[in-house]
């Protein structure tokens, strides 16, 4: 025969169950957030710890990434898109065995400043472009067509007024940036380019044309 209970036990019993109810409640909350946190990045951060960039200064573990940071990293990358093939083309198509042996080392070394761009870009959430622009594509054009002395200085005068252009801006991004990354990138790419313009300039046709940033 069932036990009987009295009124204050079936009261009794009452609370008990609605406490059971709210504790498994209050288990299902503290569950889900910690699941939150572990299956969602730190502040919805990409790979790094940066937020995926697009428009104006952004915060990151290194400090702030501004426009022009971001533009840096594109800048070289492009740089890296056309002039490596540049530099490849000398094997061929150069006369001087200067021109040759400079554009050997400027597209070994843009290979290894491109691989720390992509890293760096990476890391700090920026996009890149994965050809070179279309004036770019059009020097590549204007070097295929050419070989011998004509090459030589289509190649030097290109390169050299391109280096020319980006070094400022790199300069700039060293000295200013408040991106801890982007002013050690920075200082990276300036001993690149320096190089590449001392490499150029070697050749003795680095022209006036060529030294003048526009």
């Amino acid at each position: 025969m069932g036990k009987s209970y009295g009124a204050a036990e079936i009261r009794a019993l009452r609370r008990f169950g609605r406490s059971q109810v709210l504790l498994a409640a209050v288990a299902v909350v503290a569950v889900g957030a910690a699941l939150f946190v572990v299956l969602s990045p730190p502040g919805g951060a990409a790979a790094g710890g940066a937020p995926a960039l697009t428009g104006g200064t952004t915060d990151t573990r290194w400090g702030p990434l501004s426009p022009r940071d971001r533009d840096l990293l594109v800048k070289v990358r492009l740089a890296g898109l056309w002039e490596g093939p540049a530099g490849q083309m000398a094997q061929q198509r150069a006369g001087s065995a200067r021109v040759k042996e400079v554009g050997q080392m400027i597209a070994e070394q843009h290979a290894q400043l491109d691989a720390d761009t992509r890293t760096t870009a990476q890391r700090l959430g920026v996009l890149l472009p994965s050809q070179p622009s279309s004036d770019q594509q059009g020097w590549l054009r204007e070097m295929s067509r050419v070989t011998g002395a004509d090459f030589d200085r289509t190649f030097v005068l290109r390169l050299r007024t391109a280096h020319g252009k980006v070094f400022p801006v790199i300069a700039q991004v060293r000295s200013e940036s408040r991106n801890t990354e982007m002013r050690a990138f920075a200082e990276r790419a300036l001993r690149y380019v320096n190089t590449h313009l001392t490499l150029l300039e070697s050749t003795g046709l680095a022209t006036q044309e060529s030294l003048v940033s526009k």
